[in-house]
């Protein structure tokens, strides 16, 4: 070939052209079809592969859902900024644009102080529940409950597969537990680990809120616990009760030690000295199945006669301190959770007690 002064040869950039590397003629056009080509190809492949991979599952469908409300309280220094019906309304319709597996709908009849709020699961909930917490919101929140559907006129509830892990000490203690909540044992068998079996059941979501926490306290944080969507079956009945009652304060004021010392013998208590308490309050759970009013702010009387023991030191057990999933899994039907940004506790829907009974009263008369 001739040298570079030669007509013959071609330049550097007739090279480019014709190869397809650049210049702003069809060359450069068709480099860039190329890679959009293989960039394609290699999302069919990763989707191909996904597919060989694993097989989809049934999809799982909105199970809990909450009422949320403002908070309404005897007459008291408010600890968050976002107090409003209409402020918490605004923050939930926010979550909602940007969170496609959320929906929220206004209570009717509620004035638009009530909103419902429609989730995945209980952990979805709860997540928003605490971020809004932290944002400085105070607001109530009713027991989750599941969505139903209805087919030729009969309820269809979402059952979930739930496989237990457990040591053989634990097994009959979480099948009695498995199936208070209605649910039904589909699988006993033994590990390879020696003294431990896998146990398999089919139970309605609505008997599984809260299970995660008793399951853990009853195998003593030794089980494995996994829950997946199955289906939708025949509604299966009203659960009996999982928990038992509650002691609720008949007063006001900040609690003393003398009170909760004698109440400690009647259940385990959720609130310790100088806490602030109200009337309609839930201070404990009381040992029986039955709730209990009690006075957590009674005090000692004092007199000028002084008697030998009298002035007895009161110690109390540490109390048990509740955390947000825990009350979500725990609250009652008649029950509500109150979250401020400082504190979180758990309330009677109806704080007076003589209101309370009568309300009592007409629901046994009328069946």
């Amino acid at each position: 070939r001739g040298g570079p002064g030669v007509q013959g040869h071609e330049t550097h950039e007739a090279q480019r052209h014709r190869h397809g590397r650049g210049g702003a003629g069809g060359g450069g056009r068709h480099r860039v079809d190329r890679g959009r080509r293989r960039r394609g190809h290699r999302r069919h492949r990763g989707c191909a592969r996904g597919v060989r991979g694993a097989a989809a599952g049934p999809h799982r469908p909105a199970h809990p859902v909450h009422d949320l409300l403002p908070k309404h309280l005897p007459p008291g220094r408010a600890r968050g900024t976002q107090l409003t019906g209409t402020k918490i309304g605004d923050r939930l319709a926010a979550e909602a644009e940007t969170n496609v597996s959320l929906r929220v709908l206004a209570v009717e009849g509620s004035g638009g102080e009530s909103f419902e709020v429609q989730a995945r699961g209980e952990l979805q909930l709860g997540l928003l529940i605490e971020n809004m917490r932290r944002e400085g919101f105070e607001l109530s929140v009713s027991p989750p409950r599941v969505v139903l559907r209805h087919e030729n006129g009969e309820p269809l509830e979402p059952l979930e597969e739930v496989v237990c892990e457990v040591e053989d000490g634990h097994a009959g203690e979480v099948i009695e537990a498995v199936t208070l909540r209605k649910g039904e044992l589909v699988e006993m068998c033994p590990l390879e680990a020696e003294g431990k079996q896998r146990l398999v059941f089919e139970a309605p979501s609505r008997g599984l809120i809260g299970f995660r926490s008793a399951f853990a306290a009853i195998t003593r944080g030794t089980g494995v616990l996994h829950r997946a969507f199955a289906r939708y079956g025949a509604y299966k009945g009203g659960l009996e009760r999982v928990r038992k009652g509650a002691l609720i304060a008949v007063a006001g004021g900040k609690s003393t030690a003398y009170a909760l010392g004698g109440l400690e013998a009647r259940g385990v208590l959720f609130v310790e000295p100088s806490a602030e308490v109200y009337e309609g309050m839930v201070v404990g759970e009381h040992s029986r199945e039955s709730d209990l009013e009690v006075n957590p702010v009674r005090e000692k009387k004092l007199t000028n006669v002084r008697n030998t023991g009298s002035e007895e030191r009161v110690l109390l057990s540490p109390p048990r301190v509740l955390t947000l999933e825990d009350a979500i899994g725990y609250v009652a039907a008649d029950e509500l959770i109150e979250v401020t940004p400082t504190k979180l506790r758990l309330r009677k829907r109806t704080l007076e007690s003589g209101m309370r009974r009568q309300q009592k009263r007409k629901e046994e008369a009328m069946g």
